[in-house]
């Protein structure tokens, strides 16, 4: 039921038809009108009931069962609109669930939406839904992009009522992150929307349709960054109120009262994040200008990931335990285990403790106790009083010695202090992703679970001009002074190399923003990279940079490749 509902709107969203595709278009034009951006939407004459306007080409006559290229059995269709049509499908080569968007080769947007697909597949970055691929055939253009049956997106969390403030925090920490990195490669979103924006069963947020969504539209924009933004902005501010900020109701959400105007999140509902509050204000802008009275506007992505370093670090909320109703009243927790339960109402007699050591056993057993205590009392001031003699007789410069001596071993003994994960996302530094969505399984605790890498043909050093290594970075909750690392492995044989690297956040930019801290080597399947220089960070990233050779499994084929059980930071 959860697959069928994510399912639905993955594919509806990035064919623009949705259970309330016109409620959500009028809003986008009337947010797009509001902020004078200068976005073309050719689609917003069209209804949601799947009508083509004249001279539109009519989409593909298909069926469920249909085969692509001999590989992609089309399931079910969940959208035919504007001679388009999306489909749930099986790839049957690997097995798996896929999305895929069909149009006939002469529709009038299909070279766009190939080369936009193509585009958004070269990015390779796990926080997009990737494009799997993306084909001209038969006279069909279709393109294959992933299916995430755990993940739910934020139009459905938002049903049940406004996000938590710390979720609201990662999704907007995330999401803008995400679209900096798109708009350095030259590629933008236009129709991000609580549809397109999913949170997986991890915790990590998603987006789907990075560029293709608006290709299959036909929406441009003059200012693509500024209109990404205000997207943004409009995804946190309906995470914090649960209202969509503008006048018309969309995607389940109802919008703000007519005539009265954009106002803070704070201002909407009761408890809302001051900071966020403000955050949102910044990023929905109004002719250059923000509707923040304190901070200047924000109008790229890049300048509200600036915008989000600069607030004070919100954290998750801690963990509570509520004791079960009954757990006082156990008859185990009241000494009665064993016994009948008794009547309610029945006057129980007290218990009468048992009585004293009476007997002649007793009687010596007391008497050997009492001389044993003497005789303990008379050694221990004994050898108290030789010791302070002894001490006496030493020299100053001798107290003092020791003093140093004691001192330097309280050093030597100081324990080492586990510390404790908070988050974890996986680096891309050159090509795609590894398996973004088992990360939380490296500090869940549970040895028989792994994030794994893809198998590669050269090694065990990989080949930094094609893929200079695979790795995770990991959020320690705050600053924290990191002494090492222990890592378990999956694959033994020649060699693991493992490096630590200090980061400015869990999203960095590159490789070369960040500090090397600690490296090793290792055969097994273990290894400790200890810290060469102290450093306080709140962000470590664990990088492998060679992978012994093993052989195929049911992820991957025989190759270079490794994987992580357990990882865990001392301090």
């Amino acid at each position: 039921m959860a697959e069928r509902s994510t399912a639905a709107v993955d594919v509806a969203d990035n064919s623009g038809d949705e259970p309330l595709t016109a409620q959500a278009d009028q809003s986008t034009a009337d947010g797009v009108a509001k902020n004078r951006e200068r976005v073309t939407d050719i689609d917003e004459a069209q209804g949601s009931g799947g009508t083509e306007g004249p001279g539109k080409a009519s989409p593909p006559e298909l069926h469920s069962g249909h085969k692509l290229a001999r590989r992609y059995r089309l399931e079910e269709c969940v959208t035919r609109l504007d001679g388009f049509s999306s489909w749930r499908a099986v790839d049957e080569k690997l097995r798996r669930a896929v999305g895929v968007h069909i149009l006939p080769a002469d529709h009038a947007r299909a070279r766009s939406v190939l080369a936009s697909a193509r585009s958004s597949a070269l990015l390779g970055d796990p926080r997009f839904v990737q494009v799997l691929d993306a084909v001209e055939e038969n006279d069909l253009v279709y393109v294959v992009h992933e299916w995430l049956p755990d993940a739910t997106e934020m139009s459905t969390l938002l049903a049940a009522g406004p996000l938590e403030v710390y979720d609201a925090y990662q999704m907007v920490t995330q999401v803008s992150a995400a679209m900096a990195a798109a708009h350095r490669e030259g590629l933008a979103h236009l129709r991000l929307n609580p549809n397109a924006v999913l949170r997986t069963s991890t915790g990590q947020w998603r987006i789907r349709g990075l560029a293709v969504n608006a290709a299959l539209r036909g929406i441009s924009s003059d200012t693509p960054q500024r209109t990404d933004t205000e997207a943004i902005g409009a995804l946190l501010y309906a995470a914090l109120t649960q209202r969509w900020p503008y006048e018309s109701d969309a995607y389940g959400l109802s919008g703000l009262p007519k005539d009265v105007g954009l106002i803070a999140p704070d201002q909407v509902r009761a408890g809302v994040h001051r900071g966020l509050s403000e955050l949102a204000m910044r990023a929905l802008v109004n002719d250059g200008a923000t509707a923040s009275r304190h901070e200047s506007a924000c109008t790229t992505p890049e300048e509200l990931v600036k915008a989000i370093g600069e607030m004070p670090r919100i954290r998750p909320p801690e963990p509570s335990f509520t004791a079960p109703p009954d757990y006082q009243r156990t008859t185990y927790q009241q000494g009665n285990y064993g016994r009948q339960t008794p009547h309610p109402g029945a006057t129980q007699p007290v218990p009468t403790p048992p009585p004293p050591l009476q007997s002649r056993t007793g009687k010596a057993l007391k008497w050997a106790v009492s001389a044993l205590l003497i005789a303990a009392l008379g050694l221990g001031s004994w050898q108290l009083a030789d010791a302070l003699m002894d001490q006496g007789g030493k020299s100053e410069d001798n107290q003092t010695q020791t003093t140093d001596d004691n001192d330097k071993g309280s050093d030597k003994a100081k324990p080492v202090k586990p510390i404790e994960i908070q988050n974890a996302q996986e680096f891309v530094a050159k090509g795609g992703a590894q398996a973004p969505e088992d990360v939380g399984k490296t500090y869940d605790g549970d040895s028989s679970t792994y994030w794994r890498s893809k198998s590669f043909l050269d090694g065990p050093d990989m080949n930094p001009a094609y893929k200079p290594g695979v790795g995770i970075v990991y959020d320690l909750g705050s600053a924290q002074t990191v002494s090492a690392a222990s890592i378990g492995l999956l694959y033994p044989g020649n060699h693991t190399t493992v490096s630590l690297y200090a980061s400015d956040s869990l999203t960095p930019s590159s490789l070369d923003s960040m500090e090397k801290i600690g490296s090793v080597t290792t055969n097994g399947t273990s290894a400790t990279v200890k810290v060469t220089k102290p450093v306080k960070t709140q962000y470590v990233l664990v990088w492998l940079t060679a992978m012994p050779h093993a052989d195929g499994d049911r992820y991957s084929d025989a190759g270079f490749k490794q994987a992580i059980t357990d990882l865990k930071f001392t301090g």
